[in-house]
């Protein structure tokens, strides 16, 4: 029988050395007053210790929120995670080794969830090949004090793979919308649905303890079968929490649009500020083809879905975000993960499903850094552990990829200028190298599939063509010498590049939908 308790009585079941599984994405559909429940009873006891920490996608806003309460030496152990950059204690326990860590690709770990339900012995895929989680390089390990392996290559039909083990997982905290007497849980009013059944399944399987926060408990019988999504039989613990509380982050006004509850006019979205997020985000929707389905990664290429929203041109194609949302126009920030007026959303793995066998047409994703090879590093950065979320997933397995970015950092100053684009200040930190220090990204890799990738900047796009990069346009304004080649650390292709869009750099819209 199900249990109901407060979130300190939930968070006391949590044993040492337990494998404690959390939910959410970024701030969504995370069980906020359970991490915080743990982290106290951590300060006050010092218990639990030792616990392995295994999640997806990223969860938190950078501000102390989310796995954020999680991230102290003692209480962890061994973390698990698909992305970091979320939750900075973590990353500070990881880069000091004081804790083993692993970073493997997102998708693959919302697979293994539902592998590890199944009892199998992990989930075999081809994505990561070539990457920093191949064995054959880092294979996932993020520190000295990580040794062991937990991904193996292997050869299933006379094909490359990798296995990645399934860990042991028994503990998880989930959150839903309803929970009635009997434990059926419910999201109706989540913005995603991510992996809570798997995970709920697979601690379930290894006999562990299935707590779920909701923001309300209702009467048995009163919600709609197809409305559940995790049975009550897999659930053990309830906590209550006033949903004024547990759906933080998000202005009640677009709980319903999130959640594909109710849509709004899409006109009323503000258009962004004509800067360099904007300049690139425009440069990529010229790429933008109808009737295709397009995956926008997290910070820059957030910008592309607003302009096509602004340009007329956002129904012309179909936008996907990882975390599920099929349609819609995507959100960016702290809701990232999140559409407004989706067509439908989908548990996590099934998205990755669709993403990993070659369903997407284009995907624009970060740039970070960037070598002579068409290498992109989003993941590790010196001794800042961002994460690759789920950037492998995508990126190996779209028919087009576009990595957008600015052409330096820190302190980088530009404006647009009728039509041209000038650089008021140079950023200090050059982004093309001649060699990145993790491989998230494998040139190498998408040559011998024949994969297209462009390159695109505030002032230059490139192309790999055969192994290098190729500068095939330039921003209006822009000297090649002083404003490009100076700042790289290898020499492109350079033959003939063309200028890129005047309307780009002008403040009205460009006109795409014509």
């Amino acid at each position: 029988m199900v249990k109901f308790l407060s979130a300190a009585e939930a968070a006391a079941l949590v044993k040492d050395n337990d494998a404690l599984v959390t939910e959410g994405f970024v701030t969504n559909c995370f069980p906020e007053q359970l991490a915080i429940a743990l982290e106290e009873r951590f300060l006050k006891t010092g218990s639990p210790k030792g616990l392995t920490l295994i999640w997806a996608a990223g969860q938190g806003g950078g501000n102390g929120t989310c796995l954020d309460h999680l991230g102290h030496e003692g209480l962890l152990k061994r973390a698990v995670g698909g992305h970091y950059n979320l939750s900075p204690a973590i990353g500070k326990l990881v880069a000091s080794n004081a804790i083993e860590a692993y970073n493997l690709p997102q998708g693959t770990i919302a697979q293994l969830f539902r592998d590890a339900a199944g009892g199998k012995v992990g989930t075999v895929t081809h994505v990561g090949l070539e990457t920093f989680v191949d064995p054959r390089l880092d294979g996932g390990k993020l520190n000295e004090k990580t040794r062991e392996d937990i991904v193996e290559l292997v050869t299933l039909g006379g094909r490359e793979q990798l296995l990645y083990k399934a860990p042991p997982m028994n503990c998880c905290f989930l959150r839903g919308t309803y929970a009635d007497e009997k434990g059926n849980i419910s999201l109706e009013k989540e913005a995603v649905t991510l992996n809570g059944m798997s995970i709920a399944q697979a601690v379930k399987r290894n006999g562990g303890t299935v707590i779920v926060q909701v923001g309300r408990v209702v009467k048995a019988g009163s919600l709609p079968a197809k409305d559940v999504k995790i049975p009550g039989i897999y659930v053990d613990v309830v906590v209550e929490v006033p949903s004024e509380v547990n759906m933080f982050e998000v202005a009640p006004s677009m709980i319903e649009p999130h959640a594909g509850l109710r849509c709004i006019p899409t006109a009323s979205l503000p258009p962004l500020p004509l800067d360099e997020r904007k300049i690139i985000g425009r440069r990529a929707a010229f790429d933008l083809v109808p009737d295709t389905v397009v995956n926008l990664g997290i910070g820059m290429p957030e910008a592309v879905s607003m302009v096509a929203n602004e340009e007329g041109i956002g129904g012309y194609m179909t936008l996907t975000v990882e975390a599920g949302p099929v349609g819609g126009v995507p959100e960016g920030g702290r809701m990232f993960g999140s559409s407004v007026n989706p067509d439908s959303i989908l548990d996590q793995a099934y998205q990755f499903d669709f993403y990993d066998g070659g369903g997407l047409d284009f995907a624009f994703l970060g740039l970070a850094e960037c070598d002579e090879k068409g290498n992109i590093n989003v993941s590790k950065m010196g001794p800042r552990i961002t994460g690759c979320g789920g950037f492998i997933n995508i990126t190996q397995n779209a028919k087009r990829v576009f990595f957008c970015g600015t052409f330096t950092a820190k302190g980088l100053k530009i404006r647009a200028d009728d039509g041209k684009l000038v650089i008021e200040q140079e950023g200090q930190v050059k982004k093309f190298l001649k060699k990145v220090g993790h491989v998230t990204f494998s040139g190498d890799y998408a040559t011998k599939v024949g994969q297209p990738v462009l390159y695109i900047t505030e002032r230059a796009v490139f192309a790999l063509r055969e192994g290098k990069l190729h500068l095939t346009e330039v921003a209006p304004g822009i000297d090649i010498e002083k404003d490009i080649l100076r700042h790289m650390e290898f020499a492109p292709v350079v033959k003939d590049p063309k200028p890129m869009d005047a309307r780009i750099f002008r403040a009205a819209v460009m006109g795409l939908a014509k």
